[in-house]
């Protein structure tokens, strides 16, 4: 990850000087670019020297050995590693063929460590020609692809503006954005020494409790409120998108197998318990391919108020009416079965512990820790892996917010949405009594939501749509105006 937690742009504040203006880099730009290490390990040095090669044959783009002389320049970190084996022959378990996952992450940043684009890529269904050539073939043509999209008219100088004073910021709340909020929040302080944000991943439920109680400047969750819970909260707060993201279904099984799929029926009936064996008939139906052990179901779920059990139980209840019924949706439910554990890393370090075991975490914390994840059946009878084509697709199809901006989109139509994606909101208060930390407040949450979206992708996390973007970021000036 520290690779990843690399300089961002960020717009440099001042208050006692006059507004200045700031040129504001554009991808379109880029004519010549410098491909930084991307990791220790031979894969990730074969993946940088693909990535070089590919760039380098398109036309318009340049690759050059020396950084000074780039436009820009690729930061990154890419790993590969075996989840298992799978047999050639099923008369024979001598010559099996490992099974590969991995990704590849990068960020396109510009000649003031402004990043200008980021994106994470993971192995394709057929990766033709090996896992190292199938990552750098997708980051080369969606970056290319994305060079040319991004050729409208030079943008405006951006006015900017710092607080003399400064302010620390304190936030808490869901686990699920917490590797992104710390990238952000540790780029926003380099550029601005004055402030200081400190963010406790603590669950979605208590994020919620310390922002309606006024413990906390900010809260985090992935719960869409109800106009009258937060009405009824003793400080009055609003919910604001900031993200897009997945909850995936992981597993840890033991012996050769191929790549799992899950059903929202299989999904339901393991986390019901009336699923207990890998080889159930309807995993063995969804998994021909498959080797699947006569060993009971391990079940992991989250122990704390979460949002990411939000989303979770959301999805079930949207596929299951026996779940809808008998178990329903929230940050917290009472789990027909299972082991709960803390947080989601929590639940990741539990499945990687546990042989047989299963457990749902968000869509980054599989790829740190190197777990398995199932692709899921859709409501098109499409099996379908997360990844931000997959997220971003379920927000289109699920369609536009409200202005309220609270919309879940789990199960969201469409042959290529991933069915268990959702919006994470930062949970702003309505009024603030300290009004440094008010327009400190405002100036990084516009950030967030204008610079910050370029660098979301690298996490795994999928920007917003733009008209989403840009509404958010209008309600945040209102309600945080001075």
């Amino acid at each position: 990850m520290s690779a990843l937690l690399g300089c961002l742009a960020l717009l440099i504040l001042t208050t006692v000087a006059p507004a200045t203006a700031q040129k504001a880099e554009k991808l379109s730009r880029i004519k010549t670019l410098y491909v930084d290490s991307l990791g220790p390990s031979r894969r990730s040095e074969e993946m940088r020297e693909r990535l070089r090669r590919r760039l380098d044959r398109s036309h318009g783009i340049e690759i050059v050995s020396d950084p000074a002389k780039a436009d820009a320049i690729i930061k990154g970190t890419g790993q590969v590693w075996t989840t298992g084996e799978v047999a050639l022959s099923p008369h024979s378990h001598s010559a099996n063929e490992p099974i590969l996952e991995g990704y590849l992450s990068v960020e396109v940043v510009g000649k003031g460590d402004q990043a200008l684009w980021s994106y994470l890529a993971t192995p394709s269904k057929f990766p033709w020609g090996g896992i190292a050539d199938d990552l750098s073939r997708q980051i080369a043509s969606r970056l290319l692809e994305d060079i040319r999209k991004n050729s409208q008219p030079a943008e405006p100088a951006v006015a900017t503006r710092t607080s003399t004073t400064g302010a620390t910021l304190k936030g808490a709340g869901a686990t699920f954005p917490a590797p992104l909020y710390r990238k952000w929040f540790q780029s926003f302080e380099e550029l601005h020494p004055e402030v200081h944000v400190v963010y406790e991943a603590v669950g979605s439920g208590e994020g919620i409790r310390r922002v309606s109680e006024g413990e906390d400047d900010f809260g985090a969750s992935e719960m869409p409120l109800s106009d009258q819970a937060m009405s009824a909260a003793p400080h009055r707060f609003v919910q604001v998108p900031i993200a897009l993201g997945a909850v995936v279904p992981i597993y840890n099984l033991s012996g050769p197998h191929a790549k799992i799929r899950f059903t929202p029926e299989i999904l339901a009936g393991i986390y019901l318990g009336k699923i207990k064996k890998w080889n159930d008939p309807q995993i063995r139906s969804a998994n021909s391919e498959a080797t699947l052990p006569d060993a009971d179901i391990g079940v992991v779920h989250r122990s704390d108020a979460s949002g990411t059990s939000y989303v979770w139980t959301d999805y079930l209840s949207k596929v299951s009416a026996e779940w809808k019924s008998s178990v329903g949706s929230g940050v917290s439910v009472t789990w027909p079965v299972g082991t709960g554990a803390a947080y989601n890393d929590g639940v990741a370090a539990a499945v990687q512990q546990t042989p047989n075991s299963i457990g749902y975490v968000e869509l980054i914390y599989a790829i740190q820790h190197e777990i398995s994840y199932a692709q899921m059946r859709n409501s098109a009878g499409q099996f379908i892996k997360a990844d931000l084509a997959s997220v971003t697709e379920a927000a289109r199809a699920a369609g536009t917010p409200d202005r309220g901006f609270r919309l879940s989109i789990t199960d969201a139509p469409g042959k290529s949405a991933y069915p268990i994606a959702t919006y994470t909101w930062l949970l702003l208060p309505e009024r603030f009594e300290d009004k440094s930390k008010q327009s400190t407040l405002r100036e990084l949450v516009g950030w967030m939501l204008s610079s910050g979206q370029k660098s979301c992708s690298a996490l795994g996390y999928a920007p917003l749509p733009p008209d989403v973007a840009r509404g958010a970021e209008k309600f945040v000036e209102r309600i945080l105006h001075d």
